[in-house]
């Protein structure tokens, strides 16, 4: 298996690649974002780790940049950053896993076994919706070509109704997928399709009185 390792603190890139080869790893590495991308790019890794803070290039731009040029190899996130929010930015550009620093090598390789093990999952599908396209892989969302900037929750909401394009989606049923059970009062969904249809406009998400809302196929 062949495993690209990026990361600026060259003592650890020299433990891992003594350790990962140990355990039967093919390791490249690279020092720096751009270095990194360049190498991931051009394909045949099975899996990439990759630090947050590099030079030249961050690891967020890292994977943007990958999953933009239709580049999926799963990649595991290093970072000494362990807010909740940290985590959740590199899972949200597509980062496949995170793992903070310090951590135990054991770990890891388990970590990158997981990885490989789920590699064949396929790439989840473009959603359409007339105008409106939502790529799930990347989080991004355009509408007649041009790219929208959606919260997280903005984007989960849309996706769910895109999902169910052509049903009416109950408030209920809205909280309990988008805000997975959180306690979050139901008018919280009301206040959300506020938010799209703003940045969407009004006709997208329709409201079906005393039922719900709809996202037009």
């Amino acid at each position: 298996m062949r495993v690209l390792v990026v990361d600026d603190e060259r003592g650890l890139v020299r433990a891992l690649h003594r350790g990962l080869t140990a355990e039967g790893f093919a390791v490249d590495v690279a020092f720096d974002g751009e270095r990194g991308l360049e190498l991931a790019a051009q394909g045949g890794y099975d899996v990439i780790v990759l630090d947050v803070m590099l030079p030249r290039r961050n690891g967020y731009d890292v994977v943007t940049e990958l999953r933009a040029q239709d580049v999926w190899t799963p990649v595991l996130m290093l970072s000494a950053k362990d807010g909740e929010y940290d985590v959740a930015d590199g899972l949200d550009v597509g980062a496949d896993d995170y793992l903070t620093k310090p951590f135990a090598f054991v770990v890891l390789v388990s970590r990158l076994r997981a990885l490989l093990r789920r590699q064949g999952q396929v790439r989840p599908p473009v959603l359409t919706a007339g105008e409106l396209v939502l790529d799930p892989a990347t989080r991004r969302v355009t509408r007649s070509g041009e790219v929208v900037a959606l919260t997280t929750r903005e984007l989960a909401l849309l996706e769910y109704l895109m999902h169910h394009a052509d049903r009416v989606v109950g408030k209920v049923e809205l909280r309990d997928h988008v805000w997975d059970g959180t306690g979050e009062d139901v008018n919280v969904v009301e206040v959300y399709v506020g938010y799209l249809r703003r940045k969407l406009g009004r006709e997208v998400v329709e409201t079906v009185r005393g039922a719900g809302y709809r996202v037009a196929g």
